[in-house]
C-alpha cells in the first residue's frame, strides 16, 4: 500500500530548496520524495537547525548520541560533546539525557544545536519519578504530557516506541532471547504494560501524539523497541512483530500529515544485514530507515565503533539512509569527548561507503580528487580532502619521511615518487 504524506507541499519551499542545494537535485524531486515519504525534512533556513533531508536519493546521515546519566549529569560537558560531533561533521544529535535537570538540559543543547536534534520522551517521564513511586503510576496523560513538552521546545524529531505492544512483547517472550529487550524505551514501556495489564499508551493513543507533532511540525522516529541486542536475537519473531505494527503506524502518520521516519535493528550477522533492509523498506511503505550500527559481532566492546561502522556501510549500502553512531564506550560507559569524534568519524566513513555504491552526488568524485592528489603527492590537497584532515596533520607531522614528497612507509621507495621520477626522466 502507498499512502502519501498529506499537505507535503506545505512545508516551507526555503527550506525544500536548502536541502535540494545541499543535495545537489531539485526542489521538485525533494517535494515528490516527500509526497512519497521516502523522505523527511527538517531544520529551517532561519535556525535553530540548518534544513536536513533524510532518505532514498539523498546522502546517507549521520547521528551522535549525547546526553546525561543518573552518574554523570554535567550538562558542561554534554555540551562539549555536541561541540566535538558538530566538528567531525555530525548531521544531528540525540540529546538522550536521564541525569539532572532534564528540562534545562534540553533546552540548553536546543539553544547550543546547529543541527537536527531529536529527544526520548519516555526517558523523562520514568527518569523523574519520585523514589517512592512505581513505574505503574505514570498515567497516558502524563507521557503526552512530556511529548508536547519537547515538541514544544523546537526538537526536530521524537523517537517514540509506539510499536512495544502488548502482542509484540508477548512475541519477546516467546522467543526466549538471549538478551531480551535492550532499548531503555522498550524496557521502560514494557515494564509499565507488564505492572498495569493495559496497552502501550504512545500506541493507544496515537492519534494525540500525531496531534502533537502536527502542531509542532515535529518529525517521529518510530522506535524499533524490540530490536535485537545479540545477533542470535536477530530478525526474530518479535523484530518482525514490531515492524508489522510500525507500518501500520507510517500509514497512519503520513494520513495525518506529521513526518515520520523508522527505526531499526542494532545487532546482526553481516549476511542478515541486506535482507532486513529489503523488508524494513517494505514493511515500512518506504519511509526512511534509521539504524544503530548494526554490530555484526557482540565480542568487541571497546571496539564497538568499529563493529558498528561494519554493519552501518553493510547497511546503508542496501537502502538505510540515516545511520546513529556507536562508540567505543557502548557496552561500557558514558562516552567522553574521543569516543564521540571516533564514532562520528567512523559512521561518516560508513556512510560515505555507502553513497559511493547508491551513486549519491558527489560521492564518487570525492574519492577520485582525493586519488588524483595522491597520484601525484599533493599533501595540502590530500589533509584538505580527508575526513578528519587533523588525523592527517597529527600523523604527518610526527612520522614524516626523510623524503619530503613521500611518507615514511615507503619513503624514497614510494612508488608514486617512482613513477613521477621516472616520467620526468623520459620528458628530458
Amino acid at each position: 500500500m502507498k499512502v502519501a504524506l498529506k499537505d507535503y507541499d506545505k512545508i516551507p519551499a526555503a527550506t525544500v530548496e536548502a536541502v535540494a542545494r545541499t543535495e545537489k537535485t531539485s526542489p521538485d524531486a525533494i517535494y515528490k520524495a516527500l509526497r512519497d515519504g521516502t523522505v523527511v525534512v527538517m531544520g529551517a533556513p532561519e535556525g535553530p537547525a540548518d534544513p536536513m533531508g533524510i532518505g532514498t536519493g539523498l546522502r546517507t546521515k549521520v547521528n551522535a548520541n549525547i546526553g546525561t546519566s543518573p552518574d554523570f549529569s554535567s550538562l558542561d560537558s554534554e555540551l562539549h560533546k555536541l561541540e566535538v560531533a558538530v566538528a567531525a561533521g555530525d548531521d544531528a544529535v540525540m540529546d538522550l539525557s536521564t541525569g539532572g535537570d532534564l528540562d534545562d538540559i534540553r533546552k540548553q543543547i536546543r539553544a547550543a544545536c546547529p543541527v537536527a536534534m531529536g529527544t526520548v520522551p519516555i526517558y523523562q517521564v520514568i527518569a523523574e519519578l519520585d523514589d517512592d513511586a512505581s513505574v505503574a503510576d505514570v498515567s497516558a496523560d502524563d507521557i503526552l504530557t512530556v511529548v508536547e513538552k519537547h515538541a514544544a521546545d523546537g526538537i526536530d524529531f521524537l523517537t517514540l516506541h509506539c510499536g512495544v505492544t502488548r502482542q509484540s512483547v508477548a512475541a519477546a517472550e516467546s522467543d526466549h532471547r538471549i538478551c531480551d529487550i535492550v532499548s531503555r524505551g522498550g524496557a521502560m514501556l514494557a515494564n509499565w504494560m507488564q505492572l498495569t495489564g493495559g496497552e502501550n499508551p504512545l500506541y493507544e493513543h496515537y492519534d494525540s501524539v500525531l496531534d502533537i507533532c502536527l502542531r509542532h511540525d515535529t518529525a517521529i522516529s518510530l522506535g524499533d523497541g524490540l530490536r535485537p541486542g545479540a545477533i542470535s536475537d536477530a530478525s526474530d519473531a518479535a523484530q518482525m512483530a514490531e515492524l508489522i505494527v510500525l507500518g501500520e503506524l507510517v500509514i497512519r502518520a503520513r494520513r495525518a500529515g506529521v513526518q515520520v521516519f523508522v527505526e531499526g535493528p542494532g545487532h546482526m550477522p553481516l549476511d542478515q544485514i541486506a535482507p532486513n533492509v529489503i523488508i524494513q523498506k517494505r514493511m515500512a511503505h518506504g519511509a526512511p530507515f534509521y539504524v544503530l550500527g548494526p554490530l555484526t559481532t557482540d565480542i568487541a566492546p571497546g571496539y564497538d565503533h568499529i563493529t558498528g561502522a561494519i554493519g552501518g556501510a553493510i547497511c546503508a549500502a542496501a537502502g538505510a539512509d540515516f545511520l546513529c553512531y556507536v562508540t567505543a564506550a557502548e557496552h561500557l560507559g558514558l562516552p567522553d569527548d574521543k569516543d564521540v569524534w571516533d564514532g562520528v568519524i567512523a559512521s561518516r566513513i560508513a556512510a560515505h561507503s555507502a553513497d559511493i555504491v547508491k551513486n549519491v552526488s558527489g560521492a564518487q568524485d570525492w574519492d577520485d580528487r582525493m586519488s588524483a592528489a595522491r597520484a601525484r603527492l599533493d599533501w595540502d590537497a590530500m589533509r584538505t580532502l580527508a575526513i578528519d584532515p587533523g588525523r592527517v596533520i597529527a600523523v604527518r607531522g610526527t612520522r614524516g619521511s626523510l623524503d619530503s614528497d613521500a611518507c615514511s612507509m615507503c619513503g624514497r621507495f614510494c612508488s608514486m615518487k617512482v613513477k613521477l621520477h621516472s616520467s620526468t626522466d623520459n620528458q628530458q
